[in-house]
């Protein structure tokens, strides 16, 4: 190809494509679809950010105790929850304000963050750490206005606190249903990051149901939060409270586009209880509990992993007295779906304290209904024996799965407090890779129930050596299934 040729095909490949370019349906409609596809924020703001107020907190510091006690406290707080633990610089020393140190007693700030009024007689949702050790709560509006403001209770559970400021009229915002939010939605924050009045960021819903412990599913957005934004509102586009903003995950002390918030429902509930009693009860079901493996699954024939592993049963507890037993799977309280582990905490806290409940179980190969009734959550006691395991004699040969195992005599059961089971002699092979020790307690192969050491060599003599087997097996005070591969062919 010549060079003049080169310059002609170049020439007409522009042309053409000016041509294209420049037809007006083509170039204007993605330009179009992308702008209209962006929300604007600002009606939203004006409408809710009114109701969106800052808190400052004080504590009471006598003489001797020195000015920064109170405060050391508070940020030592604030990086636990922001921080991980990593220490910010806060400058100008102990001495904060230019205050005199040496007072018989006087107020020190402790901190900054946020809140929002649920209705027009004053009463304020925020983070209980928060308002945490605080002596003085500050409110303050929009328009200024300053409102000392009486902490009627907070939950560190759900991280929730209630405050009541003695005003009429003031501006709220309404309550959403954040069983309804939808991954991929809009949402943003309006709070005081670093003490920044008023600041509103914006992003969408990054995850619902995010665990992050036992009574707290939070809600997951890539809304920019930062410390001072506890207890301000995450709002969708209606003008509705979906959550409570508490926490971020951050390795640097920088936001990294993961924010949590408390949803809506479980703030509304501990809001009702502090609103009537001050205090919040949760229901318990009186079990330690683990999830359920693939392996454990298919090994009890449930088909996938679901529900939640009985490990302890709490003696004398309310899960005792119904029947429920080491090895059971719950599937669900209350005829709900138990499909992790986590989820049954939740729902039994949830459940009104000396109410009656259904719990499902999955045991031996079926399912049972046991009717339970629910008492008030406390530190559970976890007492535990374990029996001594005798030395093998070099006659006695280990099973198929690795194991040799005897009998537990009457006295043992009794210490146990069991009528099953069988004491592990020495565990090598498959089944020492699977976990199982010397002094385990064997209760349970696959659905079958074990009641003897004869019985359970037979059992394991009919195993399919292709398939995995579940041992449920109790160690100290607490029991697991362990799952026991199969030979590599």
């Amino acid at each position: 190809m010549t060079s003049k040729t080169a310059r002609t095909l170049l020439s007409a490949l522009l042309i053409a494509g000016a041509g294209f370019t420049s037809h007006p349906a083509l170039a204007a409609a993605p330009v179009t679809a992308a702008v209209t596809g962006l929300p604007d924020f600002a009606d939203l703001v004006d409408k809710v950010g009114p109701a969106v107020v800052n808190i400052r907190t004080t504590e009471r510091v006598r003489q001797g105790q020195g000015q920064g006690a109170g405060g050391d406290e508070e940020m030592q707080e604030f990086l636990r929850r922001f921080f991980g633990g990593q220490m910010v610089p806060r400058g100008g020393g102990n001495n904060r304000r230019g205050m005199p140190q040496q007072q018989e007693e006087e107020q020190v700030q402790r901190g900054v963050g946020s809140g929002f009024i649920i209705s027009d007689d004053g009463y304020v949702l925020t983070n209980a750490h928060v308002v945490e050790g605080a002596d003085e709560v500050t409110v303050t509006l929009t328009d200024r206005r300053e409102f000392k403001a009486k902490v009627l209770g907070a939950d560190r559970r759900s991280d929730v606190a209630v405050l009541k400021v003695d005003a009429r009229n003031l501006p709220s915002l309404l309550m959403g249903d954040s069983e309804k939010i939808r991954v991929g939605e809009w949402v943003i924050a309006i709070g005081s990051p670093f003490n920044l009045e008023n600041t509103v960021t914006a992003g969408i819903i990054s995850a619902k149901q995010r665990d992050t412990g036992e009574y707290l599913p939070l809600i997951q957005s890539d809304v920019a939060v930062n410390p001072g934004n506890s207890g301000g509102p995450l709002i969708n586009m209606r003008g509705e409270v979906i959550g409570i903003n508490s926490q971020i995950a951050t390795l640097s002390g920088a936001f990294n586009g993961i924010s949590f918030a408390v949803p809506i429902d479980e703030v509304l509930r501990v809001t009702d209880q502090i609103k009537k009693s001050g205090k919040v009860t949760r229901g318990r079901l009186g079990v330690q509990i683990s999830e359920v493996t693939r392996d454990v699954a298919e090994s009890l024939g449930l088909g996938r992993a679901r529900g939640a592993e009985v490990a302890m049963v709490e003696p004398g507890g309310p899960a005792e007295k119904a029947g429920v037993k080491v090895g059971d799977i719950i599937l669900k309280f209350n005829g709900k779906d138990i499909e992790k582990s986590s989820d049954l905490p939740r729902q039994v806290g949830g459940t009104a304290v000396g109410s009656r409940a259904t719990v499902t179980v999955w045991r031996r190969g079926s399912q049972l209904e046991l009717p339970v009734s629910i008492v008030e959550l406390q530190e559970e006691k976890t007492p535990g024996a374990r029996a001594t395991p005798k030395k093998p004699t070099p006659a006695q040969a280990p099973n198929a799965l690795g194991l040799h195992v005897s009998d537990l005599s009457a006295a043992q059961k009794r210490e146990l407090k069991i009528d099953i089971g069988v004491l592990v002699e020495s565990a090598e092979g498959r089944a020492a890779s699977a976990g199982i020790q010397q002094g385990d307690l064997i209760l349970q192969l696959n659905n079958a129930e074990v009641t003897g050491a004869a019985q359970f060599n037979s059992l394991v003599g009919k195993l399919d050596p292709k398939k995995p087997v579940a041992i449920l097996v109790r160690r100290d005070n607490a029991s697991q299934y362990l799952v026991i591969k199969p030979r590599a062919q």
